[in-house]
Protein backbone atom coordinates (compact mmCIF):
# COMPACT_ATOMS: atom_id res chain seq x y z
CA UNK A 1 0.00 0.00 0.00
CA UNK A 2 1.61 3.56 -1.02
CA UNK A 3 0.06 6.09 1.55
CA UNK A 4 -1.02 9.76 -0.01
CA UNK A 5 0.69 11.98 2.53
CA UNK A 6 0.77 15.52 3.60
CA UNK A 7 3.49 17.35 5.75
CA UNK A 8 3.12 20.19 7.73
CA UNK A 9 6.59 21.68 8.92
CA UNK A 10 8.44 24.69 10.02
CA UNK A 11 12.38 25.92 9.96
CA UNK A 12 15.40 24.11 9.88
CA UNK A 13 14.22 20.75 11.35
CA UNK A 14 11.50 20.57 9.89
CA UNK A 15 13.22 21.18 6.28
CA UNK A 16 15.61 18.24 7.26
CA UNK A 17 12.86 15.55 7.72
CA UNK A 18 11.36 16.86 4.21
CA UNK A 19 14.51 15.86 2.78
CA UNK A 20 15.33 12.41 4.36
CA UNK A 21 11.50 11.25 3.62
CA UNK A 22 11.99 12.73 -0.12
CA UNK A 23 13.92 9.61 -0.61
CA UNK A 24 11.12 7.64 -0.02
CA UNK A 25 8.42 9.92 -1.15
CA UNK A 26 7.00 13.26 -2.09
CA UNK A 27 4.34 14.51 -0.49
CA UNK A 28 1.15 15.48 -1.74
CA UNK A 29 1.29 18.90 -0.47
CA UNK A 30 3.26 20.89 2.68
CA UNK A 31 2.12 23.46 5.05
CA UNK A 32 4.69 26.00 6.38
CA UNK A 33 5.07 29.57 7.45
CA UNK A 34 6.14 32.57 5.73
CA UNK A 35 9.94 32.31 6.93
CA UNK A 36 10.75 29.09 6.00
CA UNK A 37 12.48 30.10 2.94
CA UNK A 38 14.13 26.67 2.29
CA UNK A 39 10.73 24.63 2.83
CA UNK A 40 9.23 26.87 0.40
CA UNK A 41 12.29 26.45 -1.92
CA UNK A 42 12.15 22.64 -1.57
CA UNK A 43 8.22 22.59 -2.42
CA UNK A 44 9.17 24.87 -5.26
CA UNK A 45 12.16 22.86 -6.88
CA UNK A 46 9.96 19.70 -6.42
CA UNK A 47 6.77 21.25 -8.05
CA UNK A 48 4.68 20.17 -4.48
CA UNK A 49 1.96 22.39 -3.61
CA UNK A 50 2.48 24.59 -0.83
CA UNK A 51 -0.01 26.41 1.66
CA UNK A 52 2.02 29.39 3.48
CA UNK A 53 0.93 31.14 6.70
CA UNK A 54 -0.97 30.84 9.48
CA UNK A 55 -4.09 28.41 8.44
CA UNK A 56 -6.06 29.71 11.55
CA UNK A 57 -6.19 33.11 9.62
CA UNK A 58 -6.42 31.85 6.33
CA UNK A 59 -8.33 28.99 5.82
CA UNK A 60 -6.83 25.75 4.03
CA UNK A 61 -9.66 24.33 3.37
CA UNK A 62 -10.02 25.26 -0.74
CA UNK A 63 -6.55 23.83 -0.72
CA UNK A 64 -7.61 20.82 0.95
CA UNK A 65 -10.23 19.58 -1.03
CA UNK A 66 -7.59 19.21 -4.01
CA UNK A 67 -6.18 15.86 -2.31
CA UNK A 68 -7.87 12.68 -0.99
CA UNK A 69 -5.02 12.46 1.79
CA UNK A 70 -4.47 9.51 4.14
CA UNK A 71 -1.59 10.65 6.38
CA UNK A 72 -0.51 14.18 7.91
CA UNK A 73 2.76 14.36 9.74
CA UNK A 74 3.49 17.34 11.87
CA UNK A 75 7.38 18.55 12.25
CA UNK A 76 7.96 21.68 13.91
CA UNK A 77 4.63 23.06 13.02
CA UNK A 78 4.49 26.98 14.40
CA UNK A 79 1.18 26.99 14.22
CA UNK A 80 -2.09 25.19 16.33
CA UNK A 81 -4.28 23.70 13.58
CA UNK A 82 -8.08 23.11 13.64
CA UNK A 83 -10.92 20.27 12.97
CA UNK A 84 -10.33 21.41 9.09
CA UNK A 85 -7.11 20.31 9.32
CA UNK A 86 -7.17 17.71 11.75
CA UNK A 87 -10.36 15.09 9.71
CA UNK A 88 -8.31 16.08 6.76
CA UNK A 89 -6.48 12.70 6.39
CA UNK A 90 -7.94 9.01 6.09
CA UNK A 91 -6.29 7.43 8.87
CA UNK A 92 -4.32 9.87 11.02
CA UNK A 93 -2.95 13.13 11.33
CA UNK A 94 0.57 12.63 13.21
CA UNK A 95 2.74 15.21 15.18
CA UNK A 96 6.25 14.32 16.39
CA UNK A 97 7.27 16.35 19.43
CA UNK A 98 10.55 16.95 21.01
CA UNK A 99 9.61 15.63 24.57
CA UNK A 100 8.23 12.83 26.23
CA UNK A 101 4.62 14.01 26.96
CA UNK A 102 3.05 14.50 28.96
CA UNK A 103 6.04 16.52 29.95
CA UNK A 104 6.98 19.91 28.80
CA UNK A 105 4.13 20.32 26.57
CA UNK A 106 4.60 23.75 24.42
CA UNK A 107 7.36 25.74 22.92
CA UNK A 108 11.71 23.95 22.53
CA UNK A 109 10.77 22.37 25.19
CA UNK A 110 14.30 20.45 24.78
CA UNK A 111 15.66 23.66 25.54
CA UNK A 112 13.12 23.93 28.85
CA UNK A 113 14.44 20.12 30.19
CA UNK A 114 18.03 21.23 29.86
CA UNK A 115 17.66 24.55 32.22
CA UNK A 116 15.67 22.68 34.37
CA UNK A 117 18.00 19.91 34.63
CA UNK A 118 16.84 16.99 33.65
CA UNK A 119 18.42 13.74 32.49
CA UNK A 120 16.52 12.57 29.79
CA UNK A 121 14.43 13.86 27.08
CA UNK A 122 13.17 12.57 23.68
CA UNK A 123 10.11 12.44 21.14
CA UNK A 124 7.04 11.67 21.28
CA UNK A 125 4.98 10.87 18.08
CA UNK A 126 1.16 11.60 18.73
CA UNK A 127 -2.39 11.84 17.08
CA UNK A 128 -3.10 15.72 16.42
CA UNK A 129 -6.04 17.23 18.75
CA UNK A 130 -7.58 20.68 18.96
CA UNK A 131 -5.69 20.99 22.65
CA UNK A 132 -1.67 21.68 22.27
CA UNK A 133 0.38 18.43 22.31
CA UNK A 134 -2.75 16.38 23.98
CA UNK A 135 -3.71 13.44 21.67
CA UNK A 136 -2.80 9.75 22.36
CA UNK A 137 0.29 8.74 22.47
CA UNK A 138 1.81 6.17 18.94
CA UNK A 139 5.26 6.25 19.41
CA UNK A 140 8.23 7.82 22.06
CA UNK A 141 12.19 7.64 21.57
CA UNK A 142 14.32 8.45 24.79
CA UNK A 143 17.03 10.35 24.67
CA UNK A 144 19.71 11.10 27.39
CA UNK A 145 20.83 14.52 27.80
CA UNK A 146 24.25 14.44 29.20
CA UNK A 147 26.21 16.83 31.47
CA UNK A 148 28.10 19.01 28.48
CA UNK A 149 24.64 18.39 25.81
CA UNK A 150 23.17 21.76 25.12
CA UNK A 151 20.42 23.08 23.35
CA UNK A 152 21.87 22.29 19.93
CA UNK A 153 23.02 18.74 20.58
CA UNK A 154 19.65 17.31 20.82
CA UNK A 155 18.11 19.04 17.95
CA UNK A 156 21.17 17.41 15.94
CA UNK A 157 19.84 13.94 17.64
CA UNK A 158 16.27 14.97 16.29
CA UNK A 159 17.31 15.59 12.85
CA UNK A 160 18.46 12.00 12.66
CA UNK A 161 15.57 10.42 14.82
CA UNK A 162 12.62 12.23 13.30
CA UNK A 163 12.81 11.00 9.85
CA UNK A 164 13.46 7.17 11.61
CA UNK A 165 10.43 7.43 13.61
CA UNK A 166 8.17 8.67 11.02
CA UNK A 167 8.92 5.57 8.27
CA UNK A 168 8.51 2.95 11.65
CA UNK A 169 4.84 5.24 11.74
CA UNK A 170 3.80 4.34 8.08
CA UNK A 171 5.12 0.89 8.65
CA UNK A 172 2.93 0.07 11.71
CA UNK A 173 0.18 1.70 9.75
CA UNK A 174 0.54 -0.67 6.85
CA UNK A 175 0.34 -3.34 8.92
CA UNK A 176 -2.49 -2.06 11.15
CA UNK A 177 -0.30 -2.30 14.21
CA UNK A 178 -0.28 1.24 15.42
CA UNK A 179 -1.56 1.41 19.09
CA UNK A 180 -2.91 4.26 20.61
CA UNK A 181 -1.96 5.23 24.25
CA UNK A 182 -4.07 8.02 26.06
CA UNK A 183 -1.96 10.81 27.77
CA UNK A 184 -1.95 11.01 32.05
CA UNK A 185 -3.24 14.49 31.59
CA UNK A 186 -2.63 14.98 35.48
CA UNK A 187 0.91 14.63 34.78
CA UNK A 188 1.41 16.93 31.99
CA UNK A 189 3.65 20.39 32.26
CA UNK A 190 3.34 23.07 29.50
CA UNK A 191 6.19 25.61 29.08
CA UNK A 192 5.40 28.34 26.75
CA UNK A 193 7.09 30.00 23.78
CA UNK A 194 10.98 31.41 24.33
CA UNK A 195 12.60 34.64 22.75
CA UNK A 196 15.66 35.82 22.93
CA UNK A 197 14.89 38.10 25.74
CA UNK A 198 14.34 35.68 27.55
CA UNK A 199 17.82 34.35 27.78
CA UNK A 200 19.04 36.75 30.98
CA UNK A 201 20.77 35.82 33.28
CA UNK A 202 20.01 36.16 37.00
CA UNK A 203 23.14 36.15 38.80
CA UNK A 204 21.57 35.34 42.44
CA UNK A 205 20.54 31.88 40.77
CA UNK A 206 22.93 28.90 42.27
CA UNK A 207 25.64 28.34 39.16
CA UNK A 208 24.36 24.98 38.36
CA UNK A 209 21.33 26.46 37.46
CA UNK A 210 23.19 29.10 35.38
CA UNK A 211 25.11 26.58 33.80
CA UNK A 212 22.18 24.59 32.53
CA UNK A 213 20.68 28.02 31.23
CA UNK A 214 23.75 28.77 29.24
CA UNK A 215 24.32 25.28 27.69
CA UNK A 216 20.33 24.95 27.16
CA UNK A 217 20.54 28.36 25.14
CA UNK A 218 24.11 28.49 23.30
CA UNK A 219 24.70 28.90 19.53
CA UNK A 220 22.50 28.92 17.49
CA UNK A 221 20.10 29.47 19.88
CA UNK A 222 19.85 33.34 20.54
CA UNK A 223 21.73 32.59 23.63
CA UNK A 224 22.00 33.28 27.63
CA UNK A 225 23.19 36.99 27.95
CA UNK A 226 23.92 39.15 30.48
CA UNK A 227 24.15 43.16 30.03
CA UNK A 228 27.14 45.25 30.78
CA UNK A 229 27.71 49.07 29.99
CA UNK A 230 24.89 48.68 28.01
CA UNK A 231 26.29 46.03 25.76
CA UNK A 232 24.53 42.86 25.50
CA UNK A 233 26.95 40.27 26.19
CA UNK A 234 25.72 36.62 25.25
CA UNK A 235 27.51 33.52 26.89
CA UNK A 236 27.67 30.01 25.53
CA UNK A 237 29.70 28.13 27.46
CA UNK A 238 30.72 27.73 30.74
CA UNK A 239 32.87 26.10 33.38
CA UNK A 240 33.09 25.90 37.12
CA UNK A 241 36.42 27.74 38.98
CA UNK A 242 37.24 26.79 42.43
CA UNK A 243 38.71 30.77 42.81
CA UNK A 244 37.82 31.78 46.37
CA UNK A 245 35.70 35.18 47.29
CA UNK A 246 33.57 36.70 49.80
CA UNK A 247 30.50 35.79 50.96
CA UNK A 248 29.39 39.56 50.63
CA UNK A 249 30.47 39.70 46.82
CA UNK A 250 27.87 40.99 45.13
CA UNK A 251 26.67 38.26 42.83
CA UNK A 252 27.39 39.04 39.33
CA UNK A 253 30.36 40.24 40.35
CA UNK A 254 33.53 40.12 37.84
CA UNK A 255 36.50 38.80 39.65
CA UNK A 256 39.47 38.54 37.01
CA UNK A 257 39.76 39.08 33.28
CA UNK A 258 43.29 37.91 32.74
CA UNK A 259 43.96 35.29 31.25
CA UNK A 260 40.00 33.99 31.71
CA UNK A 261 36.79 35.96 32.93
CA UNK A 262 35.18 34.56 36.41
CA UNK A 263 32.17 35.69 38.07
CA UNK A 264 31.00 35.34 41.35
CA UNK A 265 27.58 33.56 42.11
CA UNK A 266 25.89 32.79 45.20
CA UNK A 267 27.34 29.14 45.73
CA UNK A 268 30.51 29.29 43.38
CA UNK A 269 32.73 31.24 40.90
CA UNK A 270 32.32 30.69 36.87
CA UNK A 271 34.82 31.05 34.13
CA UNK A 272 33.27 32.12 30.97
CA UNK A 273 34.63 30.38 27.85
CA UNK A 274 32.66 31.25 25.03
CA UNK A 275 30.89 34.66 24.47
CA UNK A 276 29.80 36.65 21.79
CA UNK A 277 27.96 39.95 20.58
CA UNK A 278 24.61 40.34 19.82
CA UNK A 279 25.44 40.05 16.25
CA UNK A 280 25.62 36.46 16.75
CA UNK A 281 28.90 36.17 15.49
CA UNK A 282 31.50 37.79 16.73
CA UNK A 283 33.52 36.71 19.19
CA UNK A 284 34.22 39.21 22.19
CA UNK A 285 37.82 39.25 23.30
CA UNK A 286 38.34 39.42 27.59
CA UNK A 287 39.16 42.88 26.80
CA UNK A 288 35.42 44.27 26.93
CA UNK A 289 34.82 43.14 30.07
CA UNK A 290 37.89 45.72 31.74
Amino acid sequence: MIFAIGFLCSGELGLNTLKFLSREFIPQFIFTDNHSDGIIEFATNNGIPIFIGNPRKKDPSEFLKKFKTDIIFSVNYLFIVEKNILNHPKFYAINLHGSLLPKYRGRTPHVWAIINGEKETGITAHIMAEGCDTGDIVLQRVIQIGLNHTGADILKEFKTIYPEMIFKLIMQIKTNQLKCIKQDHSKATYFGKRTSIDGQINWNWQRERIYNWVRAQAYPYPGAYTMLRDQKIIIDQIIFSELGYENDMPNGLILRTDPTILVKTPNGVIELIKVRNDSMITVISKEIFD
